[in-house]
């Protein structure tokens, strides 16, 4: 592994990824864990912890949390027996307070879809010591490019920044037939995203609401993007390293930041 782990964001899905081996999101992830090296441990920002001020969990033995309702029942008894990190929590909580952003530990908090789906396909041997971190949704983009930008550091402390939401995330559009070609309106948004994080335009991403195309028809609400401005903010200039559309709209495209 090089001295620096890059930052990364990815595409969660429907909590179903886990046991779907024929999807493409499924095989991308289960080939991903590696290619950095095996990181010291990870810090995964979930878009399904929102709370009013930066959280992160410092549980010892974090509980696998099934936040879904209506999945196959296989999907229920599936458990990520991974390690916490309280050290990296601690240690996440003095950057963010470094850098005048509260925030709090939470020695109880478990590892809810949006971290163990991803996770358990990255790194199915549960090996690598995990902590989340939570986003505020309220606080809006700069605020999660800013908590990016102070967590820097870990990169150079062996620990892979891990964004984990959506690049859209309109659930009232979703085709679940599978059978609708990629709407323009989703299309348009992801080449936006695409070339704004090629050259590194954070100032256009901190207000993407305003000035990507259809931005609040992918994002109706912006848990799911926020982790991704955190991973950008980890890093600079980034390159997209899968493509993939589930459900017609649902795009599954996941970003990498050295």
């Amino acid at each position: 592994m090089s001295d620096r782990v890059p930052a990364v964001f990815v595409s969660h899905g429907a909590p179903s990824l886990a046991i779907e081996s024929e999807h493409r999101t499924y095989q991308f992830l289960a080939g991903l864990g590696y290619q950095f090296g095996k990181p010291k441990s990870v810090l995964v920002v979930s878009a399904h912890w929102e709370q009013d001020a930066a959280s992160v969990s410092g549980a010892l033995t974090p509980e696998t949390i099934h936040d879904f309702r209506g999945f196959d029942r296989a999907l229920y008894e599936l458990r990520y027996p991974v390690a916490g990190a309280p050290e990296l929590a601690g240690r996440v909580q003095e950057l963010l307070i470094t850098a005048g952003i509260v925030t709090r530990v939470d020695s109880n908090r478990g590892l809810d879809h949006g971290a163990w789906v991803p996770l358990s396909l990255m790194y199915p041997d549960a090996d690598v010591p995990v902590a989340q971190l939570s986003v505020q949704t309220a606080l809006g983009a700069d605020h999660h490019l800013a908590l990016g930008k102070a967590l820097r550091p870990l990169r150079d402390e062996g620990v892979l920044i891990l964004g984990s939401g959506g690049l859209t995330h309109n659930l009232g559009e979703l085709d679940w037939s599978g059978t609708t070609d990629t709407p323009a309106w989703v299309s348009e948004f992801r080449e936006w995203i695409v070339h704004a994080i090629g050259q590194d335009r954070k100032s256009d991403m901190a207000n993407y609401r305003s000035l990507a195309p259809h931005a609040s028809r992918n994002h109706p609400t912006a848990e799911h993007f926020l982790p991704l401005l955190v991973a950008f903010g980890a890093g600079d200039e980034g390159s997209r390293i899968h493509t993939d559309v589930c459900f017609g709209t649902l795009a599954m495209d996941a970003y990498r930041f050295d």
